[in-house]
């Protein structure tokens, strides 16, 4: 059932649906931080593309996407003052 579906079936907007089910940021982002991190992992054991998106059951590009994510964040640490 999609966002407008629910809204009509319950009287309520879309919107409201949406913030209703959606998942935490914060879950969201610790989810996402550890599928960036497993495919950190599996690439530094030695692991080829390929075998990183098998062993993660995610599509090839999805495993460069991960891994170009996980390099631009350290990036961008290193470059960010510490906070005090």
């Amino acid at each position: 059932m999609t966002a407008r579906e629910a809204a009509a079936h319950f009287g309520v907007s879309p919107a409201t649906v949406k913030r209703l089910v959606a998942e935490p940021r914060e879950d969201f982002l610790a989810r996402a931080k550890a599928r960036r991190d497993r495919a950190v992992q599996l690439r530094a054991e030695g692991l080829k593309h390929r075998e990183i998106a098998a062993e993660m059951d995610v599509p090839i590009g999805t495993v460069g996407r991960l891994l170009h994510e996980a390099k631009k964040l350290a990036a961008h640490e290193d470059i960010e003052p510490a906070s005090a």
